[in-house]
């Protein structure tokens, strides 16, 4: 008996007719055609029941099954689902955060909610046109590749008086405690428009700065105005890369109280929260568009929308309630101690 197993031919169906007329046992049957009995025992239940087994008729039956999807998909384009899902998308919310948050607004009803691998497939197994381009624009990395970065010597000149981020506090490497930030730009088109980007390392908290230029003054000007925004006990440090526009960070300090760290050359992932952040961020502002159109007004509504947006790291919870939870929690604090 073969180990592969294949579906009964229309020959092999009808033997077991002419059999079972002839009243010969399941066992005899599989016997004669070199089949397991309990094929030979399904192949009747399913194609005859208590009737009459015909050959013809089975066939048709099966042909017709195998063509029959096993269930309906959770997210055909019709569907209520799917509408959801696509609503999200277009906020810019990743596969993941809408498969949580569904999770999260409906943990008992397994037919409100699909996975982010779901959404993934439905995205790029859909057929070719509008709809799709307009749904793989919505995720964060469409027609993206990847270059390698350049390792090559560091031209860059050095930061007097900086100081290493091998030498920051641990309580920033835990994470634990707010108030630490991590900085850097975003450069526009042939980069002559720029944007300052702030991240709060505890709650992945976002601030936008509007740059005139990438010199250090507007840059110690722009980066001073959105932090002092801020309250002064969620203003402790931050870790920038070392790049020129920096040469004023002793200036920042001292008009912001924020200490500034300078990380390694090359040594992107000791500014992890920054260099993801800058990613999102690429899908409001694309690489090699124009960022001085943006207004700070502007700016701050697209850190508002990264606010609110769901985050594995936090639980799925916003950065904007994890910030706001501390800063009540450092207000509490305050009003206990007056």
């Amino acid at each position: 008996m073969s180990r592969i197993y294949c579906h009964l031919t229309i020959q092999e169906r009808a033997v077991v007719m002419t059999m079972r007329d002839d009243q010969c046992s399941i066992r005899t049957i599989a016997k004669r055609l070199g089949r397991s009995p309990s094929s030979i025992s399904r192949e009747i239940r399913r194609n005859a029941g208590t009737g009459v087994y015909d050959a013809n008729v089975s066939h048709i039956q099966s042909a017709t099954r195998r063509v029959q999807p096993r269930r309906t998909r959770k997210l055909e384009s019709n569907s209520v689902l799917f509408q959801v899902v696509r609503h999200y998308l277009k906020l810019l919310w990743s596969p993941q955060q809408i498969s949580n948050i569904l999770k999260a607004m409906w943990p008992n009803e397994t037919n409100k909610t699909v996975s982010h691998e779901t959404i993934y497939n439905a995205i790029y197994l859909h057929p070719r046109g509008e709809l799709k381009r307009e749904l793989i624009a919505c995720l964060r990395h469409h027609n993206q590749v990847r270059k390698p970065r350049s390792r090559g010597t560091d031209r860059r000149g050095q930061i007097k008086d900086m100081q290493s981020i091998h030498i920051r506090p641990p309580e920033i490497e835990d994470r634990v405690i707010p108030g630490h930030w991590e900085g850097d730009l975003i450069k526009g088109e042939g980069n002559r428009s720029s944007v300052g980007t702030l991240v709060e390392r505890t709650t992945r908290f976002v601030v936008l700065a509007k740059m005139d230029n990438a010199g250090t003054k507007s840059v110690v000007d722009s980066f001073s105005a959105v932090l002092n925004r801020e309250p002064t006990a969620l203003r402790k440090s931050m870790t920038y890369d070392q790049g020129r526009e920096m040469h004023g960070h002793k200036i920042l300090t001292e008009r912001t109280g924020v200490q500034i760290y300078f990380a390694d050359p090359h040594s992107p992932w000791q500014r992890g929260s920054n260099e993801n952040t800058n990613g999102l961020l690429r899908q409001y502002m694309p690489k090699g568009s124009d960022l001085s159109i943006y207004s700070q007004e502007e700016l701050d509504a697209i850190a508002l929308s990264m606010n609110t947006r769901p985050r594995q790291t936090l639980g799925w919870k916003t950065p904007l309630a994890v910030y706001t939870e501390h800063m009540i929690r450092l207000q509490l604090q305050a009003d206990s101690v007056h």
